[in-house]
């Protein structure tokens, strides 16, 4: 085990939750100095909840078949539009899209709604589809998925988003999740983004009965690929919400306030040639949300104009870009409104 892997576990280990989240805001002062903390207005559209791989930890899905499946639905693209029409109305600069797979939809019905998009709202970036997405694009259409990708970014795909990571090892993979894709298919789908210049995130959905050696095996995963490409523009850890889900029907425990600021401030230092960190206010509420930019975050995501999937557990957290901005000047940081790479807009 590499002397990194080693440190980590020390600290996931430690009582001393407070000396360690000391140590990951030195980090975060010594990356961000000018004391900062940003965050962006864009929405989550949901374009699907048909899906085929019936995740024990979701509770957002509809089956294909079955009983289940008169909850799914489809979005045509005028109600698409419509969502990002209202988004841009309220200072809104980008989209974040995700869907379940839709054994029906081939890649030409993605290209077509990118485009329709980007005809309609060139300036919005989409950030859009999961690796287990883009695989399963790839497959239903007969394509590689470098080909995939490139057709996507053709067709208007800004960036590729961190989901469908949830734990990087495949002993937790299969437990909780044994259709998804892989660990190296989802490290394969970013690697391919990166080579092909489009950034993307990573993200760790933590809290799933997996060990603290799997979460550090998932830190190690992403350090290295980015220490390959460079192109991941954050790391973005949340909790598993268990209400209304499979898994959490098994007597579950949800990870703690006190274990979810323990995890980002270890994140944050095991994950340093990451520049941004997100301390989550979706899953933990805005008062954690607020002590995570002490213990290593530098931004607290989006206002979120909408969310469907953390919701369909049972979260309903929510808030406004003025809320935001206040949490963030309480805690000491001046509030910065970004874009989906993570520049700044300096006029507020």
């Amino acid at each position: 085990m590499s002397l990194r892997k080693v440190q980590a576990l020390d600290l996931f280990r430690s009582d001393d939750v407070i000396g360690i989240g000391m140590e990951a805001d030195a980090l975060r002062r010594k990356l961000h100095p000018e004391g900062v903390v940003t965050y962006i207005i864009d929405r989550n559209i949901n374009y699907t909840n048909f899906c085929t791989e019936y995740c024990t930890f979701c509770a957002f899905y509809a089956p294909v078949k079955g009983p289940g499946r008169t909850k799914g639905y489809v979005l045509d693209f005028e109600t698409i539009y419509e969502k990002i029409r209202e988004t841009v109305e309220v200072g809104g600069t980008g989209v974040l899209m995700q869907g379940g797979l839709h054994p029906d939809l081939k890649i030409e019905w993605y290209e077509e709604m990118l485009r329709g998009i980007k005809q309609r709202f060139p300036k919005v970036h989409l950030h859009c589809f999961s690796a287990s997405e883009v695989i399963h694009f790839a497959e239903v259409s007969g394509l590689t998925i470098e080909d995939t990708i490139k057709r996507l970014r053709d067709a208007g795909l800004d960036s590729i988003p961190g989901g469908g990571a949830e734990i990087l090892d495949d002993e937790v993979r299969y437990k909780i999740a044994r259709l998804k894709c892989l660990t190296e298919d989802w490290l394969n789908v970013h690697r391919t983004a990166h080579k092909l210049g489009m950034r993307t995130t990573a993200t760790m959905m933590f809290g799933v009965g997996e060990t603290l050696e799997h979460r550090v095996n998932h830190f190690q995963r992403i350090y290295d690929l980015q220490e390959e490409t460079g192109g991941f523009t954050a790391f973005i850890p949340w909790t598993f919400q268990p209400k209304n889900t499979a898994l959490g029907g098994r007597h579950w425990e949800e990870a703690t306030a006190v274990e979810y600021l323990k995890t980002l401030a270890i994140a944050r230092l095991f994950l340093s040639n990451f520049e941004n960190v997100q301390s989550s206010w979706v899953t933990q509420g805005l008062k954690v949300c607020q002590l995570g930019l002490r213990f290593g975050g530098n931004d607290v995501g989006s206002v979120m104009l909408e969310e469907n999937v953390v919701r369909s557990a049972g979260v309903s957290n929510c808030t406004t870009e003025e809320e935001l901005r206040r949490m963030i000047r309480d805690a000491g940081f001046v509030p910065r409104q970004r874009d989906t790479l993570y520049r700044q807009f300096f006029l507020n």
